[in-house]
């Protein structure tokens, strides 16, 4: 399978972080201009990315156990064909999951039909593997999954925010018919779908 490597992310920025978390909005109506690989290098980076020789990660996670998995629903990324990336997080790379242009199916059958999913340049879905993380601490695992996809999120959020980009978070949908249409293996549960585009 082929692996897009991604552009290195940047360590440095004009926002800082107090300005980020100001600025912070949940946005439902978009543009539809592109977004870049450098971009969606640094989303995805700041969501799961590297940080360490360890290979400790740029959110927290329960005893390291990492149960996340984040996958990208492109329809107009420069660089990238419209399908669906599963994130590589210990190569910085994208792997194509599945080809085609999902967004309108997404956001029609399995969110509601959220408009934001069917017509932003990209979402970013945060998915996770329970059993990585229950493993180790039993039902409460459960929790510590969830704690961690915030952690991500809100990464993700005040990430786009430094990159004069918008998001919104979805929980709206139905978990079947996103694993469905993402072709998710049973292991895998959609938890956040986040739409990634310029504000209208």
């Amino acid at each position: 399978m082929t692996e897009i490597k991604l552009p290195s992310p940047k360590l440095k920025g004009d926002v800082s972080v107090e300005e980020a978390i100001f600025k912070r909005r949940s946005v439902r109506d978009y543009k539809t201009d592109a977004l870049t690989l450098e971009q969606l290098s640094q989303l995805l980076w700041a969501a799961q990315g590297i940080t360490a020789a360890d290979f400790f990660r740029a959110a927290p996670s329960a005893g390291a156990s990492y149960p996340l998995e984040l996958f990208v629903i492109a329809g107009n990324v420069k660089g990238l064909d419209a399908g669906v990336y599963h994130y590589n997080v210990k190569e910085h790379s994208l792997s194509m999951h599945l080809k085609g242009d999902i967004r309108e199916k997404l956001g029609t059958t399995a969110a509601f039909n959220q408009k934001c999913i069917s017509q932003i340049p990209a979402c970013i879905s945060i998915c996770a593997v329970y059993e990585r993380t229950m493993k180790t601490y039993g039902k409460r695992g459960e929790r510590y999954v969830h704690i961690d996809t915030g952690h991500a999120a809100e990464n993700i959020a005040l990430q786009a925010v430094a990159l004069g980009l918008a998001t919104v978070m979805v929980g709206a949908f139905e978990n079947k018919k996103v694993g469905e249409i993402l072709n998710l293996g049973e292991e895998l549960k959609p938890l956040y779908i986040i739409p990634v585009g310029y504000q209208m």
